[in-house]
């Protein structure tokens, strides 16, 4: 996102505040992406947006503010597009290959992001693990919503729903570490075998992964 002319440009006040809040969000998640949590600092982020120290702090009172609006706006953005993956799937296993593709490419489309959530939300203190936490919880219940009873042995207990997201966003966070943001999307099948077998067995789940 390029900073704004300088000088005379007649431009609302109002648009100004979201065009810099909005560089501020992205430069937190590329500074984090190139330097890790600590070494990020409020000159590097606002040295990257375009933006003063002064106006910077007019959006955030610290770093920390700033990652947690950033860390926040990353969840509702994937979630968005992971429901509405959902929304126009046949079936409950149609839905979450659907979902889980979206997510990986969401998250291959913007490396920077993906770091933002999968590695730095366990760094970057309490404040951003709960967030964290939040953010894997969140999306249980679509997981649970419609699920089959499972196999033979009957349907997995819940703690089984919570295993399963909480277990892709671990596999997802150890790809990002190795440098494998950009290919995440090359593991769907893998991912998507891993989410579909505690309730369907693992010959049927890959004859869904397979004929997809």
């Amino acid at each position: 996102m390029k900073p704004l002319p300088r000088g005379r440009h007649g431009l609302p006040r109002e648009f100004i505040a979201q065009h810099q809040r909005e560089r501020l969000l992205v430069a937190i998640a590329d500074c984090l992406d190139e330097r890790g949590y600590d070494r990020t600092t409020v000159s590097a982020i606002s040295g990257l947006a375009g933006v003063s120290k002064s106006d910077f702090y007019r959006h955030f009172p610290s770093k920390d503010e700033c990652f947690y609006a950033a860390y926040d706006e990353s969840v509702e953005l994937v979630r968005s597009e992971v429901l509405g993956a959902c929304a126009d799937s046949d079936g409950w296993a149609d839905g979450v290959c659907a979902g889980l593709g979206a997510a990986l490419q969401s998250f291959a489309a913007a490396p920077a992001r993906a770091n933002l959530l999968l590695v730095e939300g366990l760094r970057a203190g309490p404040g951003v693990y709960s967030r964290f936490q939040c953010a894997v919880e969140g999306f249980v219940p679509h997981l649970r919503e419609g699920a089959p009873r499972g196999t033979s042995a009957g349907r997995p207990p819940e703690a089984a729903d919570e295993a399963v997201v909480g277990g892709i966003a671990s596999l997802l966070g150890r790809r990002v570490l190795a440098g494998e943001a950009e290919q995440l999307d090359q593991f769907f099948p893998e991912l998507a075998e891993f989410a579909l077998t505690p309730y369907l067995g693992v010959a049927e789940a890959r004859r869904i992964i397979s004929s997809r």
